[in-house]
C-alpha cells in the first residue's frame, strides 16, 4: 500500500547536524519503497537539499536564523507556523500518517489532530535538557515529566537503541507501541580513510552545543600534548565559532564533510549524554575511522573490536586511548576496517527501509481498530 507521508521536524533545514540528518534519511527511506513522502520543516536552513524530497517550509519569521538546538525564545513562533503549515500539508496532501522527529515535532503533531502519529524520539528530554541550564534540578522535573507525557500519546514510538526504549517504558509508555529501529547510514557515500604513518591529527565534526562534552576532548588534548607536542585538534563543524585549542574547519555541507572524513585522523566523541544515537560516531565509521568514544554513548562500538571505549569523563583515559592510536597506524587501519563493515552491515538503509516500511503499513492496518 503505497501512503501520503508527512515526515515533520521542527528545526531549520538541511543543517550538517544528526538530528537533520536522521530526518532526511527516515524520509529517503521510506520514498525508496514507494511512499509519497513530504519534509515538513522550519522557514530556513543552510544551503540546499539535493535529495529531491518534497520540502514544505513554514513562514520565515525575523530573526530566525538559529540552526544550534535547545530553547529558545523563537521556539514557541516557529512551532506556531510550523503547525500552520503541517495542517495545510495534511489538508491539500491528503496525508495518510504523521512521523514526527523529536519532541518538538510530535507536540506539533498531536496539536494537528492527524491520527496516526508515529514518533521518532531521539533523546529523552530528562537526559538532555538540563545540558542548555547552569541549574539543572528544574529543567530535569521537566524533562522527567515530559518523557511520561507525551511519547505514550503517539500511536507508535520509534527509538534508535535499547536503552532510551527501556526508559519510555518505565515512565509508561506502552511496551507493545515502542519500537527499536537504528538509524540508517549508506557507508558508500563515503570515501574510506587510509591511516597513514605519520602521526594524525584528532578530528571532532559536529555540532558544539554543550551536550557534546567538547570540554572532556579539550583536556584530553592537553594530556595528549604532552606526550605528543604537535598533535592536531581539529573542529569540523557548520558553526562559525573560534576555539583556541583546536583548528575549525567549516562544513556546511555534506562533500566538506566526506573531504574531512577522507583524511587520516583519529576520530573523538567525548559525549556522554546516553538517551541519543550519535549520528557523528556513524558518519565516521561510514568513513573507515578509528573512534574514541565514551561509554554512555558508545551504542554502535565494540570495544577494541571496531573502536575504543573510555570511562564517562575520564580525560586521562580519553588521553591514552588517543595516543594509542595515534602512534599505531596499524590499528587505527583495523579499527577503521571492521567500524566501515559495522555500518554496512546493521545500518543499511534498505534494511531500516524495510522496518520503517513494515511499521507505516501495519499501524494502517490497524487503523480501524482504533
Amino acid at each position: 500500500m503505497t501512503l501520503r507521508i508527512a515526515m515533520l521536524g521542527a528545526c531549520p533545514y538541511p543543517v550538517p547536524q544528526g538530528s537533520q540528518v536522521f530526518l532526511r534519511d527516515n524520509a529517503l527511506a521510506l520514498a525508496s519503497r514507494g511512499h509519497d513522502v513530504h519534509l515538513v520543516v522550519y522557514g530556513y536552513g543552510l544551503g540546499q537539499d539535493n535529495h529531491a524530497l518534497k520540502i514544505h517550509r513554514c513562514r520565515r519569521l525575523p530573526g530566525d536564523t538559529r540552526t544550534a538546538a535547545g530553547p529558545s525564545l523563537m521556539k514557541p513562533f516557529l512551532d506556531l507556523a510550523l503547525l500552520a503549515t503541517l495542517r495545510r500539508v495534511i489538508r491539500r496532501e491528503k496525508i495518510d500518517v504523521v512521523c514526527a522527529h523529536n519532541y518538538e515535532a510530535l507536540l506539533v503533531a498531536l496539536a494537528a489532530g492527524k491520527r496516526p502519529v508515529i514518533y521518532h524520539a531521539h533523546n529523552a528530554m530528562s537526559d538532555e535538557l538540563p545540558y542548555y541550564f547552569k541549574r539543572k534540578a528544574l529543567p530535569e522535573r521537566i524533562g522527567r515529566w515530559l518523557d511520561r507525557t507525551f511519547p505514550g500519546r503517539a500511536d507508535r514510538v520509534i527509538v534508535p537503541h535499547r536503552r532510551l526504549a527501556g526508559h519510555l517504558i518505565v515512565r509508561g509508555c506502552d511496551y507493545t507501541k515502542v519500537q527499536i529501529v537504528p538509524p540508517p547510514m549508506d557507508a558508500q557515500l563515503f570515501e574510506p580513510s587510509t591511516a597513514g604513518r605519520e602521526v594524525p591529527p584528532v578530528l571532532y565534526a559536529g555540532n558544539l552545543d554543550s551536550y557534546q562534552n567538547l570540554g572532556l576532548l579539550f583536556a584530553a588534548m592537553r594530556h595528549v600534548r604532552k606526550t605528543l607536542p604537535n598533535t592536531k585538534l581539529v573542529v569540523a563543524t557548520a558553526v562559525n565559532k573560534n576555539l583556541p585549542e583546536a583548528d575549525v574547519v567549516s562544513t556546511q555541507g555534506f562533500d566538506a564533510l566526506q573531504r574531512v572524513l577522507a583524511k587520516d585522523s583519529v576520530f573523538a566523541a567525548p559525549r556522554v549524554s546516553w538517551s541519543g544515537y550519535p549520528i557523528k560516531v556513524l558518519n565516521a565509521m561510514a568513513a573507515g575511522k578509528a573512534i574514541v568514544a565514551c561509554q554512555s554513548a558508545a551504542y554502535p562500538i565494540t570495544h577494541r573490536q571496531n573502536g575504543i571505549i573510555v570511562p564517562d569523563n575520564d580525560d586521562h583515559a580519553f588521553a591514552d586511548a588517543l595516543i594509542e592510536l595515534l602512534r599505531d597506524s596499524r590499528l587505527r587501519a583495523e579499527l577503521g576496517k571492521n567500524a566501515r563493515q559495522t555500518v554496512l552491515k546493521d545500518h543499511r538503509p534498505d534494511l531500516v527501509a524495510d522496518q520503517l516500511d513494515h511499521i507505516v503499513q501495519e499501524l494502517m492496518q490497524a487503523a480501524p481498530a482504533r
